[in-house]
């Protein structure tokens, strides 16, 4: 594995130049997750394959500004659009260029149509579909070992095992209906002073041409031929003789043993997610306690010297916004998180946590890339991790990475041996592009589920779209369209806080009506309309 230097002097292992003999568990998830020819993965019998992604990032200029990140959690960050596109957003910001068809998300569109992508480079980044597969490869290979409880206490779990039917469902003939168990053609001579209730023990047999009185779920009587409901049938004066008003039919409102499933069906698989459907199927099938995956164990550690907790801006500080974010958006896709700590930008104090941790997944936000400040890749380099994804083709949120970390004794039953650092850029959307392209995949593969199928959704209008890289824009539904948002820059959360989620745009754009790859957010839509009609682009 070949070193890089960084400005403080330390070197970080690089995986672009390591032997395959050194990494096999990338390898593997690579030739697993990866689709032929290296381009994007297929979605089968649904939409056209995702868009390629660009493998490039062009050269950050010598400015002292994109040296730092622009929004909250900066933490050193170069500014990732600090190019001909970066500066046509900032442009259009400050000048309040929110056309449609020329966004403050970068330059007008050409009449004739999409930009025409450029040919990638290949710089090491990931292309943003490969790296998507890639983590959820590398989180199924080390899924949570399984745990048993009981069934009061799975809810919003995740099934370890398939649920297998310990019974017949029923387990017996029993009535679908209230009204008369009968034998054989009628009339039929009634039997008196007897109900059959549910619940109740074996009931003595059925004479022919003879009826009894029957509850819904009530067990069957030996040698009855059929339930006649209620309403539709009538006794004579006496009460001594029951007649059908309509023609019955052999076994009818009859639910034989079995019908739902036989003993040793396969009913769920595991992956399913245990609701309460599932909890009551669990417990009709016979089950007492179900075998489920222990939620993902995610430490955050929120990096940045400059971030508050509280009050106004001030004196070159600003407010952090991905510390009350992120803990509930990783709660959101079903991780626990254990702790939310705020760092700094003290490289000490990051070893220290992301040695000391017990959780499987750690998780950074900021301090990605190589300013004076950025202390991610060396920690890593020092706590001996590897480094799995080292930056996606993707905009915003390239500089993110995930590496594994080295395995911690002890782990106990009901975790994985492995271990994992999903490191965030600091801006604030870039962070959420972050979440959706490295966290969530790897996040949903511990928990054995496995990488959301993609979709995709007719744009309205035309979508800007990087030269090289894909790029992920904040969307709303309407009218069976994308509808893209405005404030889409990487340090933005206005349209995100807005959207139904993120819009994959190719390198070069897409016209109006191109299918965009769509990424749902973690949480059912429920913006009223009204409140996001200003932040259409």
């Amino acid at each position: 594995m070949t070193a890089t230097d960084r400005p403080d002097g330390t070197r970080i292992r690089s995986p672009r130049k390591t032997a395959a003999a050194k990494e096999p568990a990338r390898a593997r998830a690579k030739a697993s997750a990866a689709p032929p020819g290296g381009q994007d993965p297929v979605v089968p019998d649904g939409p056209p394959a995702k868009p390629p992604g660009g493998r490039a990032r062009k050269a950050v200029g010598p400015d002292p500004a994109a040296t730092r990140a622009q929004g909250s959690g900066g933490s050193g960050e170069p500014a990732e659009d600090w190019d001909a596109d970066g500066v046509a957003e900032a442009l259009a910001l400050v000048s309040g260029d929110h056309r449609r068809n020329g966004t403050a998300n970068g330059p007008a569109r050409s009449p004739e149509g999409p930009e025409k992508p450029e040919k990638p480079e290949r710089h090491g980044a990931t292309a943003w579909p490969e790296a998507r597969a890639l983590a959820a490869r590398i989180g199924l290979e080390a899924r949570i070992r399984t745990v048993r409880v009981p069934l009061e206490q799975a809810l919003g779990r995740v099934l370890g095992e398939p649920l297998t039917a310990l019974c017949d469902l029923p387990s017996f003939d029993t009535s679908a209906m209230d009204g008369w168990a009968v034998a054989g053609p009628g009339p039929w001579a009634v039997r008196d002073g007897d109900t059959i209730l549910a619940g109740r023990g074996v009931p003595l047999p059925l004479e022919d041409g003879t009826a009894v009185r029957i509850a819904t779920g009530a067990r069957i009587p030996p040698e009855a031929t059929a339930v006649v409901r209620g309403e539709h049938a009538r006794t004579d004066e006496g009460q001594r003789l029951l007649h059908a008003r309509r023609a019955v039919l052999q076994g009818q409102d009859i639910r034989p043993r079995g019908q739902e499933c036989r003993s040793g069906d396969r009913l769920l698989p595991a992956g399913t997610v245990v609701t309460p459907a599932v909890l009551g199927l669990a417990s009709a099938a016979g089950y007492d306690e179900l075998d489920i995956v222990p939620r993902p164990r995610v430490e955050v550690l929120i990096l940045g010297d400059e971030l508050l907790t509280e009050g106004l801006p001030h004196e070159g500080l600003i407010r952090d916004a991905l510390g009350p974010m992120i803990g509930p958006w990783l709660t959101a896709l079903g991780a626990e998180v254990i702790a939310t700590r705020r760092l700094g930008d003290d490289a000490r104090a990051l070893h220290r946590a992301v040695t000391a941790s017990t959780a499987d997944l750690v998780l950074t936000t900021g301090g990605t890339a190589a300013g004076p400040v950025d202390h991610v890749h060396p920690v890593l380099s020092r706590a001996g991790a590897e480094l799995l994804i080292d930056s996606v083709a993707v905009r915003p949120g390239h500089p993110m990475l995930l590496a594994a970390l080295a395995p911690r004794g002890g782990t106990g039953e009901s975790r994985s041996a492995s271990r994992f650092l999903v490191g965030l850029p600091g801006n604030p959307l870039a962070a959420v592009s972050g979440l959706l392209t490295l966290a969530e995949p790897l996040l949903r593969g511990l928990l054995g589920l496995p990488d959301r199928q993609p979709y995709r959704v007719p744009v309205e209008g035309e979508v800007h779209g990087h030269p090289r890289d894909t790029r992920l824009v904040p969307f709303v539904h309407r009218d069976e369209r994308l509808l893209p948002l405005r404030y889409g820059g990487p340090a933005m959360l206005r349209g995100i806080a807005a959207a139904d989620g993120l819009a994959a745009v190719p390198p070069g754009g897409a016209g109006p009506g191109g299918e965009l790859e769509v990424l749902e957010l973690p949480w059912p839509p429920g913006t009223p309309s009204g409140a996001v009609v200003r932040c259409f682009t």
